[in-house]
């Protein structure tokens, strides 16, 4: 029935704007006034008993009208909000049936991927043959919805089963700046990108460096960054998920006995995931819209951010996870001797691992982007001390009182950022 009610969305591009506000309202009326009975049953979310009313299927529905507003008097493609409403629809049907079978959490979340990606490609050609706009390659129709699905698994995954209208809003307002962004990739390039990325995430989940959640997280960072920036941004961002990931594992039962390791045996959730990533995300972003002529700067300036970003990830994350094993941490902000974990705690041979995971990052973009050269590389090692220096600072002032774990990671990435951004500015960096 979910998946019915969202096929209704097809009733705008084939009979206009009018008549899916039309269905909408007589949506929204059954649905407050049906207080009981099967239906009622069939249709309700988990908290709509308390209260005796559809308020889940009222307020998903509120965002489909949103998103249909923006699709009508706003620049939204049609074709973005017919797939997103029948991706969420659809991808949940497919979930459920194969929970009906297994609780597997892989299966659960790869069936909901998979199916959401059929009915977003489905729904994006239905709606490009009714409404007479130019139809977008196959590779950037498949590329959108893959996006969609994993951006709606994830947040599903972290999110309560009644925050579907927040999950649709999301997908929506992605996939409409992805659709902008116009990338270039041909079919060839969209099947690599998507089975490096779904291998390497589901590597890291086997190998219980992340959870569901951090999976999915990666697998959308990775494709967005090839697809938006190249294979030479992935691997960069690729080597702090990979070694940041292989750190927490680092002598784990000595951190488990000093009450420093990370939860969940290690597994890094999307909190983390983005809390270290979410900048480099938007300097991704911010290269592809420079790229486009949306911004006025340089897309070779998003580049050292991003570069800058990462380095200050993979110095704080390396300094962290091998500098927490040693016992005699120093408060950055007195020097005073203080206990193992405590926020804003260094050791020298966790500041050496901070500079060396910089410096490997800086390697990497020195190899990879010619533009970044030697000066260049010796600015994304700076900046990544700077990051680091800024998280200790903001551990041992704010983390706990004023800011979480993952509040400070992106403050500190994004220092980084701007540290790596402002210095090739006012320093001239040869390509």
């Amino acid at each position: 029935m979910f998946a019915v009610l969202c096929t209704l969305s097809l009733v705008v591009p084939l009979f206009g704007p009018r008549a899916g506000a039309a269905i909408a309202g007589v949506v929204l009326l059954g649905a407050y006034g049906i207080t009981d009975g099967p239906l009622f049953e069939l249709l309700a979310y988990p908290g709509d008993y308390e209260d005796a009313r559809l308020y889940g299927l009222i307020t998903f529905v509120l965002a489909g009208v949103a998103l249909g507003l923006m699709a009508t008097a706003a620049a939204m493609p049609v074709t973005v909000f017919v797939g997103t409403v029948l991706l969420v629809g659809y991808g949940n049907l497919g979930e459920q049936l194969v929970r009906l079978r297994t609780d597997h959490d892989i299966g659960r979340v790869a069936a909901f991927c998979l199916t959401a990606t059929v009915a977003a490609v489905a729904g994006q050609a239905i709606a490009h043959s009714f409404v007479g706009a130019v139809v977008s390659e196959p590779p950037i129709v498949v590329f959108l919805a893959t996006s969609g699905a994993f951006l709606a698994a994830l947040l599903r995954d972290v999110l309560l089963r009644s925050d579907d209208p927040i999950v649709v809003l999301s997908v929506g307002l992605l996939l409409w700046l992805l659709a902008e962004l116009e990338p270039t990739i041909s079919a060839g390039e969209i099947v690599v990108a998507l089975a490096i990325t779904v291998a390497l995430g589901y590597v890291s989940y086997a190998l219980e460096t992340a959870s569901i959640a951090g999976m999915l997280t990666g697998i959308l960072s990775g494709l967005l960054t090839i697809v938006l920036g190249g294979y030479g941004w992935f691997a960069v961002l690729i080597s702090f998920f990979a070694i940041g990931g292989l750190s927490t594992k680092f002598r784990y039962d000595r951190k488990a006995e000093l009450g420093v390791a990370e939860d969940n045996n290690g597994a890094r959730g999307s909190g983390n995931v983005l809390g270290n990533a979410a900048v480099a995300l938007v300097a991704v972003l911010g290269y592809a819209a420079s790229d486009a002529g949306f911004l006025p700067r340089e897309p070779e300036l998003f580049l050292f951010a991003f570069a800058g970003s990462i380095a200050t990830a993979m110095s704080d994350t390396l300094s962290s996870e091998i500098g927490s094993v040693f016992e005699t941490p120093r408060l950055i902000t007195t020097l005073e001797p203080v206990d193992p974990g405590t926020d804003g705690g260094v050791t020298w041979q966790g500041e050496l691992a901070g500079v060396t995971g910089a410096a490997v990052v800086a390697s990497l973009a020195f190899a990879l982007f010619p533009e970044v050269g030697a000066v260049g590389a010796a600015i994304i090692v700076a900046a990544g001390i700077v990051g680091m220096t800024v998280d200790s600072l903001l551990g041992a002032t704010l983390e706990g009182s004023l800011l979480g774990n993952q509040g400070v990671n992106f403050l500190a990435t994004l220092s980084g950022a701007l540290a790596c951004a402002l210095l090739v500015v006012s320093v001239a960096v040869p390509g």
